[in-house]
């Protein structure tokens, strides 16, 4: 089963070659992993997606909360939670396709953030991953040059946060 685990850290060296020598020791794989420092720069927030039935998992969180440097692990997937990625896509629509592709960019509350009318465009959309698939398959017909792409981020929709006590 897929799961989403946020961890606050403190923002040091070492702590994400830390944490990902830990999945790797143990032969877990991470699929997708984001980290960020919040607002005052001495916390790091980190959100990671991996597999694993939940007697993994718990292990997964039980050896992170061991870490020193961090200070937090939450598992989000069984709570109502949010998640979003974000997609920068290159395509080379020609001209005869332009009202199409900005539909498409409308329909998804997208942007163009380069614009070339002549050769290609850059577009940037973003939304749940499962919504993210679905445009790169929209996005064929206008011929993808390049793509790149977050994992997702994720948080609780409780009125608490997660936050260092």
């Amino acid at each position: 089963m897929r799961h989403t685990i946020t961890i606050l850290m403190e923002n040091e060296f070492g702590v994400l070659t830390r944490i990902a020598g830990l999945f790797s020791a143990r032969g877990y794989n991470i699929e997708t992993l984001n980290v960020a420092p919040l607002p005052d720069h001495s916390i790091s927030r980190m959100t990671l997606v991996t597999r694993g039935d939940e007697r993994i998992i718990e292990q997964i969180k039980k050896q992170l909360n061991k870490l020193i440097p961090v200070i937090k692990v939450e598992d989000i997937s069984h709570a109502v939670h949010l998640e979003r990625g974000m997609l920068i896509a290159k395509v080379d629509a020609g001209a005869d396709q332009r009202d199409e592709l900005l539909a498409l960019i409308e329909q998804y509350g997208a942007s163009i953030i380069d614009d070339h009318p002549d050769s290609h465009d850059i577009l940037e959309f973003t939304g749940p991953v499962e919504v993210l698939d679905t445009i790169l398959l929209e996005l064929e017909p206008f011929g993808i040059i390049e793509t790149s792409r977050t994992g997702p981020v994720g948080m609780r929709r409780a009125a608490d946060g997660f936050t260092v006590d």
